[in-house]
């Protein structure tokens, strides 16, 4: 059998459609495929479990910069600030050292109060531009019950569900916890994975993180190590102290180890300088 030729009666003039799990195979029509389905099943799981490997451990894509100091924006999103008067997100260190109490991208007044803030976020979803971030963070705040909303498990997760269709990576890893435990839908541990997957390789660390918990809980602890290693190279600390577990219990090599602390230190030197430590400080130091 070749693979100008279908993969169940053999026929070669005839138009092909490669399998598409694996593009391994090709068929004339669906009754080929249905009939070939018993012998080709288990090829076809290794060959698109491979494939997906592929794209689930590739490089994934740079953090975005902070719009006014254009520097990389940390990789712990509590570093960060999300603007709801305009969506931007900008570092501790420039949210700190802005001097004028307006926004610098849409000239807005700094909301008044938590209630004032909340406004915003909710017109950023209801009346203008269905911003999937401020569907998020509002999924965050009916998760805790704060800024004057109450709690509501089912409204985060409804939240957090709206912001995944929209492309939003932190949407994705909110939905995946919201499934992991069962907060706010029925628990549902395929669901949260792929979630998860999908926050990973849009290039979220904390996704990342929880795939790697996830392949502790089954016991696929060489897997789980290399979602560790790939989050800890790009500052990611809870993941880093799981690689130094790996490598006390021989699951990460020595080498693998020094490369892995080489890279989180530099990208940690990437997103550090003395105005975010400025911010972080002020930051912690409100009550």
């Amino acid at each position: 059998m070749t693979l100008n030729s279908c993969a169940a009666c053999g026929k070669a003039d005839v138009s092909l459609k490669a399998c598409s799990s694996c593009k391994l195979v090709k068929y004339c029509n669906v009754k080929c495929q249905r009939a070939h389905r018993s012998k080709h099943k288990q090829d076809c799981k290794k060959r698109a479990d491979e494939l997906f490997d592929k794209k689930l451990f590739a490089e994934p894509p740079l953090r975005e910069d902070c719009p006014i100091c254009m520097i990389m924006l940390p990789c712990d999103e509590a570093d960060a600030v999300y603007m709801s008067c305009c969506g931007k997100t900008i570092c501790l260190g420039c949210r700190f050292c802005l001097t004028a109490q307006r926004c610098p991208f849409c000239n807005a007044a700094a909301p008044t109060s938590e209630k004032d803030w909340t406004n915003r976020v909710l017109k950023r979803i209801i009346e203008e531009h269905n911003d999937p971030m401020a569907m998020y963070i509002l999924g965050g705040l009916y998760s805790v019950g704060s800024y004057g909303n109450p709690m509501d498990l089912s409204k985060a997760a409804e939240m957090y569900r709206r912001g995944s269709e929209l492309g939003c990576a932190a949407a994705h890893n909110g939905l995946g916890r919201s499934y992991t435990f069962g907060i706010g839908v029925e628990l549902n541990e395929k669901k949260a994975v792929d979630h998860y997957h999908i926050a990973a390789m849009m290039g979220l660390e904390n996704a990342r993180y929880n795939l790697g918990c996830c392949e502790v809980q089954s016991g696929n602890m060489h897997r789980a190590m290399r979602h560790f290693m790939m989050a800890a190279k790009r500052g990611h600390d809870l993941s880093l102290d799981n690689v130094k577990r790996g490598f006390r219990s021989g699951s990460v090599t020595k080498d693998e180890f020094e490369k892995t602390l080489r890279r989180h230190q530099a990208s940690h030197n990437e997103t550090k300088n003395e105005q975010r430590d400025r911010g972080k400080a002020i930051y912690n130091s409100i009550p």
